[in-house]
């Protein structure tokens, strides 16, 4: 368990300063009170205040999404939740979720019996025995990628696919490619399905034909390029973009195995941006989310679902991260 003086060192300010920060006092700034705080739910620290209280609770159910080292995907969402969630006195419990869990217990009854008054959920499949429940739950509800209509008490938090596909598509036009291929992530994904609309409508406004042989679905995972990868080159793609990072560090991988040079003849683009996509070689062109303003903002929306205050669906802006994964196509 971390402590005080923890927080002090890793900060690089006096204990004082950091017991000021934790119990609210008036002569520090709001900048060093919010590190302060953060730096304390990152390392896991709990005041002897917090411990004895009877707290308010919020779940984040995870399922499908690693999260528990910093170069992975889901670990700034939960931790800009949790710092949001801290600040307001609420303790917040991670549980990692099965499809055998979901059977065990229906959705609301499992809320309801351990005391949480609602729920974050990361990383769960369209085909979920718990998103069906989901529709008609009572209990206020965050979903991350995924979108139930017509639930008042159910919130979806994401980034724009949209705009971040038509980003990438646009970026890698300028560099004069046309046969862009698309390496999506799983099938019975409402987020795969939103990146997927967003590839078509992209070429189709720029007026780029999309082959069958461009676009296929994996896995969230990089072992998915080398099912995939051979096809589109040999389809003649000058560009591939990727469902996310880890599935472009499988393309920049395979591609190099099969003798293409990357950038020079055939240029990678990813999505999220997590901590690997700057260290691959070459630095991966991504799609950057801000994973810890979601998280931060699935708080403020389930904060909002718990006070009666209906929101249907928020999405972040992406922003497009230029590295030397992409390049000017080669003229041959």
């Amino acid at each position: 368990m971390a402590t005080i003086k923890d927080i002090a060192n890793r900060l690089g300010v006096s204990v004082s300063t950091v017991s000021k920060g934790l119990n609210g006092a008036s002569d520090i700034s709001n900048e060093l009170r919010q590190m302060v705080l953060d730096t304390a739910v990152e390392l896991g620290y709990s005041t002897k205040r917090s411990k004895k209280e009877d707290r308010r609770k919020l779940a984040i159910l995870i399922e499908n999404m690693d999260y528990e080292a910093l170069d992975e995907f889901g670990y700034d969402i939960v931790l800009g939740f949790r710092q949001n969630a801290f600040r307001h006195k609420w303790d917040v419990t991670v549980i990692p979720v099965t499809p055998t869990f979901q059977t065990q217990d229906k959705y609301d009854t499992f809320l309801l019996r351990n005391g949480y008054c609602g729920a974050f959920l990361c990383g769960f499949a369209l085909h979920d025995e718990w998103m069906s429940q989901i529709a008609t739950t009572t209990m206020p509800t965050v979903l991350l990628d995924n979108v139930i209509d017509g639930n008042p008490n159910v919130c979806c938090i994401g980034t724009d696919s949209q705009e971040g596909i038509q980003m990438a598509i646009n970026h890698l036009y300028t560099l004069g490619h046309k046969n862009i291929a698309f390496l999506n992530g799983s099938l019975h994904s409402w987020v795969s399905e939103q990146r997927q609309d967003a590839y078509l409508a992209s070429m189709k406004r720029l007026g780029l034909e999309v082959k069958e042989e461009y676009l296929a679905n994996g896995y969230y995972v990089a072992d998915s390029a080398k099912y995939h990868v051979p096809g589109f080159l040999s389809a003649g793609a000058t560009a591939i973009l990727c469902g996310n990072d880890l599935i472009a560090s499988g393309v920049i991988k395979e591609c190099k195995q099969r003798g293409f040079r990357v950038p020079e003849d055939i240029s990678v683009v990813g999505f999220d941006d997590i901590p690997i996509a700057p260290t691959l070689e070459p630095p991966l062109t991504t799609i950057r989310q801000n994973r810890n303003a979601i998280g931060k903002c699935a708080y403020v929306i389930l904060n909002s679902l718990i006070h009666h205050i209906a929101i249907s669906k928020t999405m972040l802006r992406p922003e497009l991260i230029e590295r030397e994964s992409t390049g000017r196509i080669s003229a041959k």
